[in-house]
């Protein structure tokens, strides 16, 4: 399974050492994060393909890894010596924010109780109307 915390924690650093003006550590930083980011992404849609509740998960981890392959378009594009374009930066701002919607969403989401009801068994007679009823 696809960890979400690496993407996360490797555009963080891009973001951080690119702040910093290492922008060839940022580079590869970027550069790595896209595998990372792509393995969650394409778990989620899968399990979103299967009927499992991954909608939202999918769609942010979807949207975070176009971001990260704009940011490493984006940084690799910069010139030899020069700082990187400031879309990179933003892109990998706007992934950490696809990142965090499902946290969000999460936090937002009502509790439900779950109410555990016993089931009463059906008597011999009921069984035998019900079973007379569907014939």
């Amino acid at each position: 399974m696809g960890s979400r915390l690496l993407p996360l924690v490797l555009a963080t650093a891009a973001l951080v050492t690119g702040a910093a003006g290492l922008d060839g550590s940022a580079t590869w930083l970027v550069l790595l994060a896209v595998p990372a980011a792509a393995a969650p992404a394409f778990l989620a849609a899968g399990d979103a393909l299967e009927g499992k509740p991954a909608v939202l998960r999918a769609v942010s981890s979807g949207v975070a890894l176009a971001l990260v392959v704009l940011a490493s378009a984006a940084r690799e594009n910069a010139p030899t010596g020069g700082a990187a374009s400031p879309i990179a930066a933003w892109a990998l701002v706007l992934a950490l924010f696809a990142y965090g919607v499902p946290l969000v969403a999460w936090v937002l989401e009502p509790v439900r109780v779950p109410r555990d009801r016993p089931q009463r068994r059906l008597r011999p007679a009921e069984v035998d109307e019900l079973l007379s009823r569907a014939a």
